[in-house]
């Protein structure tokens, strides 16, 4: 608290100190003589004690200087000989005193011993002022006594008014009043001059905050909105889309010059002049739209929209606009004009589910951007403020005029001529809608593959969040030929044989890439993925896992086992045709597909270490511990098998099948990046062993139909229980590829297994044409090898030889040559045949005629 300027306890102290010493001077406590008392004032006739007490008691109060009070004149120092005696220091001189006998000095007592009130009044008034701030008056409540000093004035402003509030309390220590400001303009202009400072200190803040907490805009080419997903080829040709988003993106360049321009005319007339926001535009369009009595301009500029449909929402707040502002502005810093426009003109929506000019040019009119008229641009270029209202499919009439309004701004921008803008307001609305592009799937079985793959490379949050662009490994080429391959089988191959459903993988045996996948003939029909879900019997193509476990664990090719009739705790295995050849080697048994001395390899290498090599291998589906496992009982689906014979094809070295390169997200940032490393599970040897052994099933057993004229194939046939399923998995050293062939609802077909590996080499005889030929390993040094995995041998209960189980169930000796009986009519045993390709007979000549 300050009063007139100074601070009111540093004054009183210093006055208590003066007054000290005059009251010695005075009252005779000095050696010096007292002064002669002054003409004209009562100094000499000072009140009695009591009476002094007496007045002091009643004037004891709070004293203010009235705010009229003028600040005494040299001419109200006292000029008494007093003052001019030599009792008096020079630097005495220099305060007022009142002259008025003794009053003057009796109410600077009183104020003394007001002094601890007023310092307390002082430390509550700093805590409600800043420091620095001046109490030039105060004015004690209307209750409160004024008494004016008028005694022996020297000129009414020698007065010192002194407002007292006499507070009747018994109490020794009196309460005092809150002084109420005398000069309120003054506090009113402080007020609002603080509050007005604090506001903009404020917004500035939030200027600063808003502009620290904006993204960053260097590569808005990546963007994507957010809940949309892209799902992209090997050469960045989308093959789906979900949600929101642009399919087909254009550079600049490629977008005509006439249709950028009338976006300009209409949208953002200033565009190269502004730096992201126009505060002309955002004037001259309220005056438009007031004129028009209609949204004919838009405030927002080109910047700010592209500012808003990546960053922002369509919140109606100031916090928003602001954002949008800034954001405009960062843009334009960091982006050239060009750069803004050609990712506004690709992601602007424009209605009915088109996103971009491109889209929207297909959507509306079924054209791509360059084939579009003058008249079209101009019904894109007004679309943008209202999509829906202003849609040629919704509303063509008001479309028509919105049209017709952005070409008189083209005109108006010397975009155009007149006469270009009256030719082009004639021509009627004329639409000729499509679906858009992004509905459109390529691929769907491989999409549909890759998006159940998703959530195991990504987080559900960025799953949730979307914007999410898949890179993916797929050869479009070798797509399209699987694609028309399996289409060919199921209408050519599965009329004569009875099968409604083929399915068909191929991969990159040196990276386990997915190069082609195809799960049925018809996604529309059925979406039903029969190379990734469907769990089938892989019959005869499992034996060649069970040949690799057995060369692991140290086995020949060459070691012989006897083709017989056995039974094997209750568990007969059966050759085609109930035929049974004698002794065979592994490699001639595996040739011939024979049943028994797969089994009988299983059981020597054994349950544990065959099931473990397979699941190293590739195959994640539960394979159970039986006999009939040789034999393909357990179920498995064909891309995992694939997988299996893709590491026997990279000579032991397991990679996984995949078929996502990397995931990018709606900012640019790669979340995912594939980095599968090949892990050795098979040694060099047993792999170049199993290899050359199933080169054999294609050169001369039932692989034959998948013989490629210019290299060397190695594969498997597979037939299961009453020809259900039809398989053949092969590879060459660069690539594996698997085909099945059957009925979703297990219904027996009556074809053969070749059907399938000769459609294997339809497809692969057009895949790798003109990639180069690379040969199998040479068959290692067989004498003195180890075995890189420990058999563990299964030992049955029982074993019965030479019999058989009849069609009674019963045990019975077999016999080779058994005499014809009676059997009632029934459905034919099936004969697997052996696979014969059709002849091709070369038409007779006809000469043309002329």
């Amino acid at each position: 608290m300050r009063f007139e300027g100074l601070i009111v306890a540093e004054f009183f102290s210093n006055i208590k100190d003066t007054l000290s010493k005059v009251t010695n001077a005075i009252s005779g406590n000095s050696d010096r003589e007292p002064p002669k008392p002054a003409k004209g004032n009562k100094l000499n006739s000072p009140e009695s004690e009591a009476e002094f007490s007496t007045r002091t008691r009643d004037e004891r109060s709070e004293y203010v200087v009235s705010e009229d009070a003028a600040p005494l004149e040299e001419s109200e120092y006292l000029e008494s000989e007093y003052l001019e005696s030599e009792y008096l220091e020079p630097e005495y001189a220099r305060y007022p005193i009142v002259n008025r006998n003794w009053q003057g000095l009796k109410r600077l007592i009183a104020w003394l011993e007001i002094e601890p009130q007023v310092t307390s009044l002082q430390t509550k008034g700093k805590e409600l002022l800043r420091p620095g701030l001046s109490v030039l008056g105060t004015k004690s409540p209307q209750k409160s006594d004024s008494r004016e000093l008028r005694e022996n004035s020297a000129s009414p402003n020698t007065q010192l008014q002194i407002n007292t509030e006499l507070q009747e309390n018994s109490a020794p220590q009196e309460n005092t009043k809150k002084r109420i400001p005398r000069r309120p303009r003054f506090w009113i202009s402080l007020g609002v001059a603080s509050i007005g400072g604090g506001a903009l200190i404020y917004g500035l803040w939030i200027l600063y905050t808003l502009d620290k907490g904006l993204p960053d805009v260097n590569d808005l080419s990546a963007f994507n909105r957010d809940g949309t997903l892209t799902i992209k080829a090997a050469d960045n040709t989308i093959l789906l889309q979900s949600g929101p988003a642009t399919r087909d993106k254009l550079k600049l360049k490629e977008i005509p010059e006439l249709l950028v321009k009338a976006f300009i005319a209409i949208e953002d007339r200033r565009f190269y002049q502004h730096r992201g926001v126009d505060y002309q535009g955002i004037v001259r369009s309220i005056v438009s739209n007031l004129i028009e009595r209609d949204l004919v301009q838009g405030g927002s500029t080109i910047t700010q929209q592209l500012a808003r449909v990546v960053f922002l929402n369509q919140e109606r707040s100031i916090r928003r606009k602001v954002r949008e502002a800034l954001l405009a502005q960062k843009i334009e810093r960091e982006l050239s004009k060009d750069q803004v426009l050609e990712r506004y003109l690709n992601l602007v929506y424009l209605g009915s589910d088109a996103y971009g000019v491109a889209d929207a040019a297909w959507v509306f009119f079924s054209k791509t951007v360059d084939k579009l008229t003058l008249a079209e641009m101009a019904t894109l270029a007004g679309l943008p403020p209202a999509p829906s209202e202003y849609s040629p499919l919704v509303n063509p009439d008001i479309a028509k005029k919105r049209r017709n309004l952005v070409l008189q701004q083209m005109q108006e921008a010397k975009v155009i001529t007149e006469a270009e803008a009256k030719q082009a307001m004639a021509e009627p609305i004329a639409v000729k809608p499509s679906a858009p592009k992004r509905f459109k799937v390529v691929a769907p079985y491989f999409a549909s593959y890759i998006r159940k793959e998703l959530p195991h490379y990504v987080s559900q949050d960025a799953l949730e969040a979307g914007g999410l662009t898949v890179e993916t490994t797929v050869d479009l080429k070798w797509q399209k030929i699987a694609e028309q391959v399996v289409k060919d089988a199921i209408e050519v191959d599965g009329r004569r044989q009875g099968f409604e459903q083929a399915a068909l993988v191929s991969m990159d045996t040196k990276t386990g890439e997915v190069k082609a996948l195809v799960g049925g003939g018809n996604f529309k029909e059925s979406e039903f993925n029969r190379a990734t879900q469907a769990l089938r019997q892989p019959g005869s193509t499992f034996k060649g896992l069970v040949y690799a476990a057995a060369m692991a664990a140290g086995f020949s090719p060459y070691d012989g086992y006897e083709d017989e009739p056995i039974i094997i705790d209750g568990y007969q295995p059966n050759n085609y045709g109930k035929k049974f050849s004698g002794w065979r080697s592994m490699s001639d048994a595996l040739t011939r597909s024979v049943n028994v001395v797969a089994v009988k390899v299983l059981m020597d290498v054994g349950f544990e270490p065959t099931i473990k090599l397979a699941h190293d291998m590739g195959i994640k589906s539960k394979l159970s511990p039986i006999y009939s496992l040789a034999l393909g009982s357990s179920e498995v689906n064909l891309l995992e098998l694939t997988n299996a014979y893709g590491t026997l094809a990279a000579q032991g070295n397991f990679i996984e099948a995949h078929g996502i390169k990397r995931v990018i997200n709606q900012r640019g940032d790669v979340i995912y990046q594939a980095n599968f490393k090949p892990k050795r599970v098979l040694d060099k040897d047993s792999a170049a062993i199993t290899t050359w052994m199933l080169e054999g099933v294609v050169q001369d057993g039932t692989g034959g139909p998948a013989a490629l004229n210019d290299r060397a194939v190695a594969g498997k046939t597979g037939t299961s229980e009453n020809v259900r399923d039809l398989w053949f998995i092969g590879y060459i050293p660069q690539v594996v590829t698997g085909v099945w062939l059957g009925n979703d609802d297990n219904y027996p077909t009556w074809g053969t297994s070749g059907t399938a590996a000769y459609n294997w080499r339809d497809f692969m005889s057009q895949a790798v044409k003109g990639m180069p030929v690379e040969k199998f390993p040479k068959l290692p040094e067989l004498e003195g090898r180890k075995g890189s995995i420990k058999a563990k041998p299964v030992e049955p209960k029982r074993i019965i030889r030479g019999m058989i189980v009849n069609e009674d169930g019963a045990i019975v000796p077999y016999n080779p040559n058994p005499q014809p009986r009676y059997y009632p009519p029934q459905e034919p045993a099936y004969q697997e045949p052996a696979y014969q390709e059709p002849a091709y007979e070369e038409p007779a000549y006809q000469e043309p005629g002329y």
